[in-house]
């Protein structure tokens, strides 16, 4: 399926939905209305049975997402009301994706940079080719980072490695992206469609209220402790305990079979 003119691109297959970035001629920069199509996949597939796990992908091979369209910004974010209004249009996908409650992997190849970064650091997990540059030019256009894009970057990376990010400007590759923790993989270019494809059906096979439970606590434990809901917690866990699929767990245990989860 096509969303924002053809530059966002969704399809599904066995249990795991594939949203490209579809701008290869700008190496993928993400535009507003991309934002919105953004926000609209995630919309569709967040109570879609069919849909456990989501990867994010570029196309081509140059580039993962590098950075928000740059064409926009003089009208869209040229002083700070402008870019309180780019904010405003931009937000549902931001938010959609940050809350979306399925794991999301980012599957990077090329540039990943500025806003594309900021895309990659609100999946759950990051798999990187050889060939991937990370890297936040703020300093160098003369604009400041959010605050929910520093934080999360903070939580990946610790506040010096993100200070050398942030004040320097500078790109880094895969092997450092790796070190630092801004990725969890670095695999071979030719390799990382089979590898992410791989860990999505791994994952995919699992129970989804118990993925679903861990990927709930652990963004409740990245939250400042008076901001916790453990009440949703609590019920994240007491549904997964009261399901079929833990039945179903101590069954396939017991039978010395593969589970076959239902999410319910």
């Amino acid at each position: 399926m096509e969303f924002a003119g053809g530059k966002i691109l969704a399809d599904v297959h066995d249990r795991v939905g594939l949203i490209t970035f579809n701008q290869p001629a700008k190496h993928n920069a993400i535009s507003v209305e991309m934002w919105a199509g953004l926000e609209e996949v995630l919309r569709s597939w967040q109570d879609d049975e069919s849909v456990r796990v989501v990867v994010l992908a570029g196309a081509g091979e140059k580039s993962f997402v590098s950075g928000a369209d740059i064409s926009q910004f003089e009208k869209l974010r040229g002083d700070a009301d402008a870019q309180r209004e780019y904010d405003r249009l931009t937000r549902g996908g931001r938010d959609r994706l940050a809350a979306f409650p399925k794991p999301a992997i980012a599957r990077i190849r090329g540039y990943c940079l500025g806003g594309g970064l900021a895309i990659a650091m609100m999946a759950d997990l990051r798999i990187a080719a050889q060939d991937s540059e990370f890297g936040i030019p703020a300093a160098r256009l003369g604009i400041a980072y959010g605050f929910e894009n520093v934080r999360t970057l903070v939580s990946l990376v610790g506040p010096a490695h993100a200070r050398m990010m942030l004040y320097g400007g500078a790109r880094i590759g895969s092997t450092e992206a790796e070190r630092i923790g801004l990725v969890n993989r670095v695999v071979a270019t030719e390799t990382l469609v089979e590898v992410v494809a791989d860990l999505a059906r791994t994952i995919a096979d699992n129970a989804p209220l118990s993925v679903r439970a861990s990927k709930l606590t652990i963004n409740q434990i990245l939250r400042d402790p008076a901001d916790r809901d453990m009440d949703a917690m609590a019920r994240a866990s007491a549904e997964c305990l009261n399901s079929e699929d833990y039945r179903e767990g101590r069954t396939a245990f017991l039978e010395k079979r593969p589970p076959q989860f239902r999410g319910r």
